[in-house]
């Protein structure tokens, strides 16, 4: 289970450091991908082969589908860490997520999102503002 936020830098060529706490998750391999906000998903291997099934599943006769087919599986890409528990960020991902040199990691149950920070800070700001708000629409849902 992945939970917290851990801030961090990218390196020039382009690795981040995982946080000690997920490192035995991703220890058996790990997909990045495009994520939703503006942000990358990072999951363990067997979380994002879960995934790709039930996205692989959508049916292509609706373009909503095979966007979100694209967007997700298409931007999908192979990570190994390294031995000091780095993990390289494609350039492409990189540039999809805005990611500069600051980083936040943050757990979000069986993913890891990968934030740029001044991105990560925006966003924590707008959904905070609207939090009351957002628990109202979602216990009406009946979360």
């Amino acid at each position: 289970m992945f939970i917290g936020e851990y801030h961090h830098t990218i390196d020039e060529k382009g690795r981040v450091a995982i946080p000690v706490k997920f490192r035995k998750e991703l220890f058996n391999g790990a997909v990045v991908t495009k994520g939703l906000d503006a942000c990358l998903f990072l999951y363990p291997l067997s979380e994002w082969e879960s995934q790709a099934v039930q996205i692989a599943k959508l049916s292509i006769t609706r373009s909503d589908n095979r966007a979100f087919n694209r967007h997700m599986l298409s931007g999908a890409m192979d990570i190994e860490m390294d031995k000091q528990g780095r993990v390289v960020i494609p350039d492409y991902l990189r540039q999809f997520g805005g990611i500069n040199k600051k980083v936040v990691i943050t757990g979000l149950y069986n993913r890891i999102e990968v934030w740029d920070a001044e991105k990560w800070e925006q966003y924590k700001q707008t959904t905070e503002a609207e939090s009351n708000a957002i628990a109202e629409r979602m216990g009406e849902m009946g979360i």
